[in-house]
């Protein structure tokens, strides 16, 4: 099933979403990576910028300093928002949704058990992008809108006007399922296959 979803949601929207299912996100988009969660978490940092019922994108975009117009409300201008590994960010999620009521996570390679508890609690999914998009990502978002935490450029927190961006793909989803642990079973398996045909279990 395809999902188009106008930011914000709420928990049962996000409930909706199931591994293998699509999504397209519109509206808003807030851009997010380590050194913002450290700050954010570890060193008790707030921010201005209201994340309930959104979705963030682990990135540290590449972006050009601008005067500030209607184009550039905040002297940005994204030039290339890429997508970077999720797992660093795993310890962060369950806060990040509690504290802040994020909804979805974009991002490539997946989470791991710590977030699937994280959306089974609290209502949540994963979305994957494949990794290598930035162009293409970068074509879905219109404008940057707002910065906070800039101290930690590019690992601000960003907020993000964007425009049908997607398909992504459901790869974890709030009833326990993660296409990333499914392929890390099979893998498994496979590797006992192989080193039992080989006579070296």
């Amino acid at each position: 099933m395809h999902h188009v979803l106008d930011m914000p949601i709420d928990a049962a929207q996000a409930r909706a979403l199931r591994v293998g299912d699509t999504v397209t996100l519109r509206r808003t988009l807030f851009g997010i990576r380590d050194a913002t969660l450290i700050h954010m978490f570890d060193r008790a940092r707030r921010t201005h910028l209201a994340l309930a019922g959104h979705a963030v994108i682990h990135t540290a975009p590449n972006v050009h300093r601008v005067p500030v117009s209607a184009e550039a409300p905040v002297g940005y201008a994204p030039f290339c928002i890429g997508t970077t590994t999720s797992m660093r960010m795993e310890r962060f999620t369950d806060a990040l949704m509690r504290r802040e009521g994020v909804r979805l996570i974009v991002g490539k390679g997946g989470m791991g058990p710590q977030t699937l508890a994280a959306f089974a609690e609290q209502g949540g999914a994963y979305l994957a992008i494949v990794g290598g998009a930035a162009a293409l990502e970068t074509t879905w978002i219109e404008r940057i809108d707002d910065i906070d935490l800039d101290d930690l450029h590019p690992e601000s927190l960003w907020k993000f006007a964007i425009r049908d961006f997607g398909p992504l793909l459901v790869g974890m989803d709030s009833h326990g399922g993660s296409l990333f642990a499914d392929v890390q079973r099979d893998v498994a398996g496979r590797r006992d296959a192989v080193i039992a045909s080989l006579g070296a279990a």
